[in-house]
């Protein structure tokens, strides 16, 4: 455990500044406009053609992980609200080298995730207006976010809360009628939509356990942001209080929402029709014919990868500001504008914009695949080091007979220990699939690279 400037309290002196606005309805919001976006409405297409019917098995398995690891964060976070969170947990827990790697691989698969979610709009946008370039919408839009961001928190956090209240009132009105749909249907026969299509094309698991073990991991991506709550509790007003509200209110609706609409898309399209040339959603109304509903789904849709791309900008904005204060990127980066905003921050957390852009240029047909699979491992790492250093943390209080707090992850440390273990396994998992190779090709490279840097700078400061 890293003792260096004083304990804890020191890294959350270096961290101030930035303004404590948000409340805890808002705090939710972030969250699940985070993690309700491009992950559900277009990603659960091709984690469907992965695993058929069993991708409910799937996003189960990654809703439990979800479920673990907010446990971990809401613990950590009611003991140490910081903008740092898990990046400053994992310094003091476990050492000043594992705090700058999960800093810098978080920071650059959000950074990446922000370009999945563009890419996502230029998909979308093309349902309308298929002629012009997918470049043309991504600069659109990621200019017009850059400017929400840019304003304030309170901007930001008006913003996404209003993104997510659409979102999350159009799934609500989709498994309604959807869920009308099904149950008018049942008894119709075999051509009608129902229950029935989980099994009419190779059973349940048509693509057998492998094939849905290998879903998981779209699964994990599809959660990803939710962590985000954590890092959003350095800006809460009241985060002792706001943290556990949010995790518990978030945990519950994201579980319904991609199992309960998951398991309505595949009672109503055939999982074999399944892909990421359109969202399944917009196929499932489609489907049924609903006059004008396939556009109105579309716009929807639009929304909720807009308020992911928010979210995540805001994210990454906040850990380049947290790498900054803590020495380790430059110190602009640490620096706020008048309105309490890291400029600098913002603009170079822009740069899976950039990418994305190329990518759509050089591989239009391909370029969500391929930010997705080399986002992914940022994530995938992240999520276990929060696991780790919870082990940790845990064990530290424990030790130092510390005062019980608010709230606390049950069944420590199994529920811990299994985290890590599910998460180190989708990890090694993706080095066996063709689709996601490159995660692992593309991080450990990355993760060695990063630990070179952090000991030239370590022995740079020596001399």
């Amino acid at each position: 455990m890293s003792e260096a400037g004083g304990g804890f309290g020191a890294i959350v002196e270096r961290e101030r500044g930035l303004k404590r606005t948000l409340g805890a309805g808002r705090l939710a919001m972030i969250a699940i406009g985070g993690a309700i976006g491009t992950g559900l409405f277009l990603g659960s297409g091709f984690a469907i053609s992965l695993a058929g019917p069993a991708v409910l098995v799937s996003y189960a398995i990654g809703a439990l992980i979800a479920l673990l690891l907010m446990g971990c964060l809401a613990e950590m976070t009611v003991a140490h609200p910081t903008t740092g969170s898990f990046g400053a947990y994992a310094e003091y827990y476990l050492g000043p080298l594992a705090g700058f790697l999960v800093r810098y691989a978080y920071w650059a698969c959000i950074v990446l995730a922000v370009g999945t979610e563009v890419t996502a709009v230029a998909l979308y946008m093309h349902f309308w207006f298929p002629g012009p370039p997918g470049w043309l919408w991504i600069l659109a839009f990621s200019g017009l976010l850059i400017g929400v961001n840019a304003l304030s928190v309170e901007v930001f956090g008006a913003v996404e809360y209003w993104f997510s209240a659409v979102k999350v009132a159009a799934i609500v009105l989709f498994i309604a009628l959807a869920g009308w749909i099904v149950l008018r249907a049942h008894g119709s026969g075999a051509a009608a939509p129902g229950w029935h299509y989980y099994f009419d094309h190779g059973g349940f698991f048509p693509k057998g356990p492998w094939g849905a073990w290998v879903a998981v991991i779209m699964a994990v991506f599809s959660y990803l942001s939710i962590e985000m709550i954590a890092v959003a509790a350095g800006e809460a007003a009241h985060p002792e209080i706001a943290v556990v509200r949010a995790f518990r209110s978030t945990v519950a609706r994201l579980v319904l929402f991609y199992l309960l609409t998951l398991a309505l898309v595949l009672a109503i399209v055939p999982w074999t029709a399944a892909g990421i040339d359109e969202s399944p959603f917009v196929k499932v109304m489609r489907t049924l014919g609903v006059p004008a509903a396939a556009g109105i789904l579309n716009f929807v849709i639009l929304i909720a990868a807009l308020s992911a791309m928010n979210s995540q900008l805001y994210i990454t904005t906040r850990m380049m500001f947290s790498l900054a204060r803590a020495g380790l990127a430059p110190e602009r980066f640490g620096a706020l504008s008048r309105r309490g905003v890291p400029l600098a921050s913002l603009l170079l957390s822009s740069l899976g914009i950039a990418l994305a852009t190329a990518l759509s240029v050089l591989a239009p047909g391909t370029s969500f695949i391929l930010m997705v699979a080399i986002s992914s491992f940022g994530a995938l790492f992240t999520w276990m080091m929060i696991f780790v250093t919870h082990y940790r943390f845990r064990r530290v209080r424990e030790r130092r007979g510390a005062a019980p707090l608010p709230f606390a992850l049950p069944g420590f440390p199994y529920t811990t220990l299994l985290g890590a273990g599910l998460m180190a396994a989708v990890l090694v998992t993706t080095l066996f699939t063709a689709e996601f190779r490159l995660t692992l090709v593309f991080g450990i490279p990355f993760l060695a690279a990063l630990a070179l840097a952090y000991r030239l700078r370590h022995d740079a400061t020596r001399r």
